[in-house]
């Protein structure tokens, strides 16, 4: 299926010499070797080795750039080499070496698919011979002619460590990032209610929150990990893609605005109860309940001081990191675009590193619990407050049903909708109510609506808007579909083309848009410079720009890239500012108008 040969530079090298070698790979027709970055991890990647003389520098190995192969057997396209293939590595040679013929053997491990099946992995060997003495002339090997891969755009050249640090700051930038922000500021609201309350219990709250966040990117984690290895496209917040997943989030928000609000209570067996130290109450920490259901607190409540009890602050650790996972923020992209591209201990430690940073406020609540000292003493106007941020939550909620628009018809929607309205109708209802019948009616309705709406969400399809689509909104610019090929050919050209990737689920791209893109200041800077605009739409699942994005290095979004002529594309930070932007466009373009 494929043969190994390599050829050296020159004819002869003097010691301290630089070396190349260029090992060719001749593919026969009808096959293909799988790429040195295979698309799916169970697919054998192409490596070479190479066996030098003991005390000689290991080379510096360049793989070609791949192609993106379909294959009978695969739905999805898969990054291969065909025909030939040439693989450059290079060293110097020691000052000590010896003068004479050393030889060099190169030893290949490729797998190689036809249409119909891929083999098992195969070995190739080629051997080099090497003369040591004078510095001899070039051997005009075409081989040679074949440029080296560059190094890859983004977070390729991190190592484990050198990602860590991004890693934790960009999960401490989520904290204020438009999505998660309400749920923290929630989370650190309860916190100040409990300034009165004893050191122990402040500090395992503030862990059990820690706890709740660091599971919950372990499972995060471990799901990547799985898709991954089903071939399944992987990125940071693609689960908004799915609208099961969406509307799961907008009733447990819906719930948690009727929680903060006073109407119900999430009370434990008191079994669970005196496990958890005897927290049993809602997350309404220390807020004063109607007379009709002030009697459902129990009595270990009332022991305990109140409190959500360490359950509830786990689950606010997990519902805080489900909120973030939509939001990307500067640094978190390229350390999770390095993690989800390496072995799966790596995404694992940068995984837990992200989660660390989410949740430095509670470690350092943890550590210093005395600071809530000079927080506000509780009193009446955190009641008022409580209600405020019940409304920024509901507020939250409409924002998902704003993202459902694009992933169920109009039908579907309004029906989701008014099972939403239903339970919180069941809800109210019930907290009316000292009958235990109408309790048990208001709480069975509940759950029926709830059923309805999970039901309703999972028969929706997702709207065809196409790659390039814009989301619905206010409009600007005047945007074309995405299509990265005619990006090239248009800065082949001599034109600058801005791409946008976005989705109606990502809260910072919808910033990004008011605030810098959607203005006319960019219109201006856009027409002046004729810059061409790209929008590509993921809202919904689209593996053609997940490959795009995986590229760059890139799984999560916003994107912005600007490719222009002559240089590789510029990639912007997550938070688009409008200077870099113009600066970029400026320097891109030569300083001239066009």
């Amino acid at each position: 299926m494929a043969s190994l040969e390599a050829f050296a530079d020159l004819t002869s090298y003097a010691p301290g010499d630089s070396v190349r070698i260029a090992a060719v790979i001749n593919i026969e027709d009808g096959w293909h070797i799988q790429s040195h970055t295979p698309t799916f991890d169970y697919l054998i990647a192409t490596e070479i080795a190479f066996e030098l003389p003991a005390g000689w520098p290991q080379p510096d190995v360049r793989y070609p750039d791949h192609i993106m192969w379909q294959f009978g057997f695969s739905e999805d396209l898969l990054a291969v080499y065909e025909h030939e293939a040439v693989i450059h590595a290079g060293f110097d040679l020691p000052t000590d070496a010896t003068a004479g013929v050393v030889d060099v053997s190169a030893e290949l491990l490729y797998q190689a698919c036809d249409d119909i099946q891929c083999l098992p992995p195969i070995t190739a060997e080629a051997t080099v011979s090497l003369e040591i003495g004078a510095t001899g002339e070039p051997t005009g090997h075409p081989a040679f002619e074949a440029a080296p891969t560059a190094p890859p755009r983004t977070g390729q050249g991190l190592s484990l460590l050198a990602a860590l640090l991004p890693a934790l700051l960009g999960g401490l930038i989520l904290n204020g990032m438009p999505c998660v922000l309400p749920i923290v500021s929630l989370k650190l609201f309860g916190f100040a209610q409990a300034s009165g309350r004893p050191r122990r219990e402040i500090v395992a709250g503030a862990l059990m929150t820690t706890l709740g966040i660091l599971v919950s990117f372990w499972a995060l984690a471990g799901a990547t990990l799985l898709a991954r290895s089903a071939g399944q496209a992987i990125g940071w917040g693609i689960q908004f893609q799915n609208p099961v997943f969406v509307t799961f989030l907008a009733l447990v928000l819906t719930l948690f605005s009727l929680n903060v609000w006073g109407l119900f209570e999430i009370n434990l067996p008191h079994a669970l109860a005196n496990r958890l130290g005897g927290h049993t109450h809602s997350a309404h920490e220390g807020h004063s309940h109607s007379h009709s259901h002030s009697h459902s607190a129990p009595a270990a409540n009332q022991q305990a001081g109140g409190g959500a009890g360490y359950s509830g602050h786990f689950f606010s650790g997990v519902f805080a990191t489900l909120m973030a996972t939509p939001c990307s923020a500067p640094f978190l992209g390229t350390a999770v675009g390095f993690a989800l591209s390496q072995p799966a201990t790596t995404i694992v430690f940068v995984f837990t590193a992200v989660g660390v940073g989410l949740a430095t406020p509670y470690l350092l609540l943890a550590a210093m619990p005395r600071a809530t000292r000079l927080l506000p003493r509780p009193g009446e106007w955190m009641a008022t407050l409580r209600g405020v941020m019940g409304f920024l939550i509901a507020g939250t909620t409409i924002w998902l049903l704003y993202v459902l628009a694009a992933q169920m018809d109009s039908a579907r929607l309004a029906f989701l909708e008014i099972g939403l309205l239903s339970l919180a109708l069941f809800i109210w209802l019930q907290s009316r109510s000292r009958k235990t019948g109408l309790r048990v009616f208001g709480r069975a309705g509940a759950v029926a609506a709830a059923v309805l709406v999970l039901l309703l969400a999972n028969g929706a399809t997702a709207q065809s808007r196409g790659p390039g689509a814009a989301p619905s909104g206010v409009q600007v610019l005047d945007w074309v579909p995405w299509d990265p090929v005619q990006a090239e050919t248009l800065a082949a050209e001599g034109r600058l083309v801005f791409v946008d990737v976005t989705a109606d689920w990502c809260a910072t791209c919808k910033v990004n848009e008011r605030l810098v893109l959607e203005t006319d200041e960019t219109a201006e800077l856009f027409d002046r410079y004729q810059v061409v605009a790209m929008k590509a739409d993921w809202t919904n699942r689209n593996d053609d720009i997940a490959r795009y994005l995986a590229s760059f290095g890139r799984y999560g979004i916003p994107f912005y890239a600007l490719y222009r002529p002559g240089q590789e594309p510029h990639v912007f930070s997550e938070l688009l500012r409008g200077g870099r932007l113009e600066e970029a466009i400026r320097n891109s373009a030569g300083g001239e108008a066009g």
